[in-house]
């Protein structure tokens, strides 16, 4: 039914999204939905029974080391589902010919495997380690790097990458020209970096990605319909939607698994792979910046700490640890940063509907 739905939709590449595209971009919603909640129901046992278990820091809160052992690596649940709702569309999209529209749809698709794929790797080697530091930071950048500037790439050689950056609030967009690329390099790095360092409780990175893709999905479906590669990314947010929404069954606290870094690092690379092809960079980033104020905590956190020589602004960090600390529960600090995600992504919202406003 989807695919049907989709080689009609896609025919054409209108302003206005019809009622048929409507159904087949929810439809591809509520099948990534059904697809991660069964795929989760299969692969729980699978992970305990491989003894996939999470293993946490002994630096972090004491009261979290009851989660030992809860099986990790859970992204795989949401990322399968994902890839085939994205088969299914990249044949639709093949059976009639609109191929240039492909291009930047695999592209994105590709870049946030490839990610996953990094968050593999470095889960593999915590689980083989038994310890809760998998690949260095160092290794850990270089594969980021090298996987957003083989993305900015061929987003550029394709003719899909725009060096104007889009200023929310104002009708500014002033050309980067070579200078975009290292601008999209360190952003991209950056934000998926981001998201990583937000899956630290039960149902966090989940919940606000999922907060985060209902605003992918009605710019998508709203101000950014008028470019062709958006009917992809329409797509894609659906499916990410999907995603969160049927892989929080097995997250929402208490967790029965955790996405591990396979995809908390996938999430960043959709979100961030989306925010290029939509030529609409800092948009994306303010609709995200929750996961940007936790990374940011962090950071200061340790550069605070060095140049006090041991004094702390927060009491521990990323900042939701903060929060646990001073006594809140999983579940208030989960509501309390989907619903800040909420204000930002209205932000946004408000952001490019005052640029639109102001052409």
């Amino acid at each position: 039914m989807l695919l049907n739905f989709a080689n009609v939709a896609l025919t054409t590449c209108p302003t206005v999204p019809s009622k048929l595209y409507l159904i087949s971009v929810f439809a591809t919603l509520a099948l990534s939905f059904l697809l991660t909640a069964l795929t989760g129901k299969i692969i729980l046992p699978i992970l305990r029974a491989k003894k996939v278990g999470q293993i946490i820091r002994e630096d972090g809160p004491q009261w979290h080391m009851g989660k030992t052992g809860t099986p990790t690596m859970g992204g795989i649940s949401f990322i399968i589902p994902f890839l085939l709702c994205m088969v299914a569309v990249a044949v639709a999209f093949t059976i009639k010919k609109a191929g240039l529209d492909l291009i930047p749809f695999a592209l994105v698709v590709c870049y946030a495997v490839f990610n996953a794929m990094i968050g593999f790797i470095d889960d593999r080697c915590k689980l083989l380690k038994k310890q809760n530091e998998g690949l260095t930071e160092i290794q850990k950048l270089i594969l980021q790097f090298v996987a957003a500037g083989a993305f900015i790439a061929m987003m550029a050689i394709t003719g899909n990458l725009e060096t104007t950056l889009r200023i929310p609030f104002t009708h500014w967009a002033p050309d980067l020209k070579w200078f975009a690329y290292p601008v999209y390099l360190i952003v991209l790095v950056g934000f998926v970096n981001a998201t990583n360092i937000t899956d630290g409780l039960d149902g966090l990175a989940s919940s606000v990605c999922a907060v985060v893709a209902v605003f992918m999905l009605f710019y998508d479906l709203t101000f950014g319909f008028d470019r062709c590669t958006d009917a992809g990314v329409s797509f894609i947010s659906a499916a990410l939607l999907g995603g969160m929404l049927g892989f929080l069954i097995y997250n929402f606290h208490p967790a029965k698994m955790f996405m591990g870094d396979t995809g908390s690092l996938f999430l960043g690379g959709v979100i961030m792979g989306c925010a290029v092809a939509e030529g609409q960079l800092l948009l994306f980033v303010l609709a995200g910046f929750v996961f940007v104020l936790d990374m940011l905590s962090s950071l200061i956190q340790r550069y605070y700490y060095k140049l006090t020589h041991g004094k702390r602004l927060f009491k521990m960090a990323p900042v939701h640890h903060h929060f646990e600390k001073c006594g809140w529960k999983e579940v208030q600090i989960v509501a309390l940063f989907a619903g800040v995600s909420l204000l930002f992504c209205a932000l946004a919202g408000l952001g490019i509907w005052v640029s639109y406003s102001l052409q």
